[in-house]
């Protein structure tokens, strides 16, 4: 006979709130759009937490501080509940700039871009970064892993600054920028938005 689920969800989390750390009045938060409870689609919150979750009109900007470190957690339900937090919270100047800081690959930001509320999506045509946030030409990103540069002898190395990109309007997958002073083309999805 398998552990429940909830017994589960204290081992992983220590017995804390996989949000804000808090021990008490914990239950399994079933991570939308799923219906049923599974370990992996599920993550283990306190009350608070889990009500401001469930009634977005009782939010309270100030609890969700604690996002500045549960959004750098391993498991990838937390990770989508922070994406979805911040996003909901993105007009918060802290909340704004966690979110350009918050990395997901890219079936987990597909998975947290299900649970946003129409109005907060990009359009489909837009071109945007790792992280879900539009890029406009003339804008500045960062690379986030090194990229071997096809026809030219060097890596564009992690953390390589491209400023004043161009977008490609056949593409939204692309833009286009100088590493190493070369014009070179670079999918959005290894670059988020300085």
């Amino acid at each position: 006979m398998s552990m429940p689920i909830l017994e589960q969800l204290r081992i992983r989390a220590n017995g804390a709130c996989e949000l804000c750390g808090s021990g008490h009045h914990l239950s399994v938060y079933k991570v939308p759009p799923i219906e049923e409870e599974v370990l992996d689609r599920s993550i283990l919150v306190c009350e608070s937490c889990k009500m401001q979750l469930e009634q977005p009109e009782t939010i309270d900007p100030k609890h969700w501080y604690c996002l500045k470190e549960s959004m750098w957690s391993e498991v990838d339900a937390v990770k989508v509940v922070c994406y979805r937090m911040l996003h909901t919270l993105k007009s918060e100047p802290w909340s704004a700039e966690l979110l350009e800081m918050l990395y997901l690959d890219e079936e987990t930001l597909s998975w947290a871009g299900e649970g946003l509320q129409g109005a907060d999506l990009n359009e489909p045509g837009d071109h945007v970064d790792s992280n879900g946030n539009k890029l406009e030409n003339g804008d500045t990103v960062v690379l986030i892993k090194d990229l071997q540069v096809k026809g030219a002898n060097f890596v564009a190395k992690r953390g390589a600054v491209v400023k004043s990109i161009l977008l490609d309007p056949e593409n939204k997958e692309y833009i286009e920028g100088k590493v190493n002073g070369q014009q070179v083309v670079i999918l959005t999805k290894f670059v988020k938005r300085a």
